[in-house]
């Protein structure tokens, strides 16, 4: 006979964690569960220093084969809990900028249109499930996806005083803080601005906000190696990055140099994995079935040569573009092909960044001498902050606000 998922965690919520008096589903320990025949196997999220976890395991093998089946074939594997309050910081600075800050990681791609924001959103969600304190800033200003990705395209920000000043309060949903470009303007409308007006947005989003406290602060940068990357390095001390690509060749040439741009003398931000996405297509029938479209183990093959790390391939595969749509990123759903892929993910990249915060020392913010390019200070009037406070979001007055910043930019221009 063969149980439902439902029904197999209805037997598992019954079994409580001694260390905290909840029951295992309720605590979202149950993960990757997979029932086929007569065999039912899945992975406890509990943390490693309970010690009560060779116990929870015998209960729940227990109580399965008691309440369902005797004859089941039951695999459980221990995949230890990351505890927030055992995360380390990968900083040193006088936390000026982003104080509660713990982990500062950019999300990059060399090239456009390899899935990076899907990757950032998805990863920043599995992160959160962890237990983590998560906050993601959508820093691509052009193409702003993130509100679409997680539902709440039609979302505000509000404004409220913090130490006497004003600040922009993050959105949240699915457990995670985020701001974007795309929470002040019209979905149709398209961003035309040059470089000083992107990073001035880019600026007051990291330090006129209320982050809070957070264990990681992932960065969606933009394709390619421009302005805003260097405004992210230069406002704050960046962790670490990850690299998105696709296998195909094309892509992977652009992939080098978003390495190359990390590891620049003026930057040195380490670059701690690739992630290949699109790696193969699996229609959602036929699971364990594969297709490779765009080449087989591009990336992985790139990575070996280059001595970095690939932490996860994201297989093709079309709930993942129907989440994206519908705002319910595919990681909420562990037990799917794809959500495991990325609960793999979001283990490696908090098993790199720990590692990288041990062995190395904290990343500093880029030092650029300010001669060297244009810089605009923003007045108050030309802030989103102002838009916000002054009119709960008037589009009139981000027009104006649009062709002022143009006016204060107009050296640049």
């Amino acid at each position: 006979m063969k149980y439902s998922i439902d029904e197999v965690l209805k037997v598992l919520s019954t079994i409580k964690d001694p260390d905290s008096g909840k029951d295992l589903v309720s605590l979202n320990s149950v993960n990757s569960l997979i029932i086929e025949d007569n065999k039912i196997s899945f992975k406890l999220n509990i943390p490693k220093a309970n010690p009560f976890l060779k116990s929870i395991e015998k209960a729940c093998k227990k109580t399965l084969l008691a309440e369902l089946s005797k004859d089941l074939t039951i695999e459980i594997e221990s995949m230890p809990k990351i505890e927030a309050k055992k995360i380390s910081a990968g900083r040193t600075d006088e936390r000026k900028v982003l104080p509660g800050v713990k982990n500062i990681l950019a999300v990059a791609s060399g090239k456009g249109g390899v899935g990076k924001s899907t990757v950032a959103v998805n990863l920043a969600v599995s992160l959160a499930k962890t237990g983590a304190k998560v906050g993601l800033l959508d820093a691509d200003i052009y193409g702003p996806s993130v509100p679409k990705m997680l539902g709440v395209e039609k979302a505000r920000p509000n404004v409220k005083k913090l130490n006497g000043k004003d600040v922009i309060v993050p959105i949240e949903s699915q457990g995670i803080k985020m701001l974007s470009i795309g929470f002040f303007v019209n979905p149709e409308d398209a961003m035309i601005w040059r470089g000083p007006m992107a990073t001035n947005a880019i600026n007051q989003f990291v330090k006129d906000a209320d982050w809070g406290d957070l264990d990681y602060f992932i960065i969606d940068l933009p394709p390619g190696t421009g302005d805003v990357h260097l405004t992210i390095v230069q406002a704050m001390p960046v962790t670490a990055a990850v690299i998105v690509s696709t296998p195909q060749q094309v892509a992977l040439a652009d992939a080098v140099r978003g390495v190359t741009m990390f590891r620049t003398d003026k930057i040195e931000v380490p670059v701690i994995g690739f992630i290949e996405n699109m790696s193969w297509f699996t229609p959602e029938e036929l699971p364990d079935n594969k297709y490779y479209i765009f080449g087989k183990d591009g990336l992985k093959d790139l990575a070996e040569r280059m001595e970095i790390p690939l932490l996860g391939q994201i297989p093709l595969v079309q709930s993942i573009r129907e989440s994206g749509d519908e705002g319910k990123p595919v990681s909420l759903d562990e037990n799917s092909v794809v959500g495991k892929a990325f609960v793999e993910l979001a283990k490696n990249v908090a098993e790199k960044i720990e590692k990288r915060n041990v062995n190395s020392d904290p990343t500093k913010k880029v030092e650029i001498d300010p001669d060297a390019s244009c810089s605009v200070s923003l007045t108050k009037k030309t802030s989103y902050l102002y838009a916000l406070k002054t009119s709960s979001f008037d589009v009139n007055l981000f027009i104006k606000l649009n062709f002022l910043l143009r006016v204060a930019c107009c050296k640049c221009l």
